[in-house]
């Protein structure tokens, strides 16, 4: 199981060009509001992961705004510009579905934000699984995709997979769901579905985020 092959091979291709146009973009504030609605933070937790940051640009505002982050994503191309253009925060390299990078019971909070409708529609579910495998109990997954009528790539081979939201709900059973709705993204101005949930459970102890503290200079930061 992989992230598809040709949305990679854009993203290689286009890094830049893609995180320009996402950084010129409005903010994203139907995100940034589920997050301040629905993410631990503070003394009750707080520490998140970004599954497939793109240009950082999720991971610059989850840290400045109390949720310590560190951002992933299956392109090395994305994460090299992630880098330079946030050089305060860590990034790391880790694929969907299954996440192997990423230690369980890791994150408080897991953002996927538009990032699923490109993995093949048997890998969704899996997907969801690697997601949830990260959080640690009573944790909060934020998960967002573009909606689509068919499958279909665009111009330069993205692939953009079609799925109704009961894939999620059934790859979610057993979770809180805290907020579900499509809407039209205030950043993308494309149609978007989003779903928050709560993993419940007793909460495990955190084990270490591979970036704690998640500055790149922070390197003894504790998480209790």
């Amino acid at each position: 199981m992989s992230f598809d092959e040709r949305t990679l091979a854009a993203y290689a291709q286009h890094a830049a060009s893609y995180a320009d146009d996402w950084l010129s973009q409005p903010a994203p504030a139907d995100l940034q509001d589920a997050v301040t609605r629905h993410f631990r933070s503070g003394a009750t937790g707080g520490i998140s992961a970004d599954i497939g940051c793109g240009s950082g640009r999720d991971v610059d505002w989850l840290n400045r705004n109390g949720y310590p982050c560190v951002g992933f994503d299956a392109s090395d191309a994305l994460r090299a510009e992630a880098q330079r253009r946030f050089p305060d925060w860590h990034f790391e390299h880790s694929t969907l579905p299954l996440l192997a990078e990423i230690a369980p019971r890791t994150f408080d909070n897991v953002l996927c934000e538009t990032v699923l409708m490109h993995l093949p529609h048997e890998e969704i579910a899996a997907a969801i699984d690697g997601l949830r495998r990260i959080l640690v109990h009573d944790g909060v997954l934020y998960l967002s995709w573009r909606v689509s009528e068919v499958d279909q790539r665009d111009e330069r081979g993205r692939l953009y997979t079609a799925f109704d939201s009961s894939l999620v709900r059934d790859a979610i059973a057993g979770m809180t769901i805290l907020h579900e709705g499509e809407a039209t993204g205030a950043s993308s101005g494309k149609r978007v579905y989003a779903v928050v949930a709560r993993l419940n459970g007793n909460r495990y102890k955190r084990k270490p985020a591979s970036g704690p503290g998640l500055r790149r200079d922070d390197t003894t930061t504790e998480h209790p």
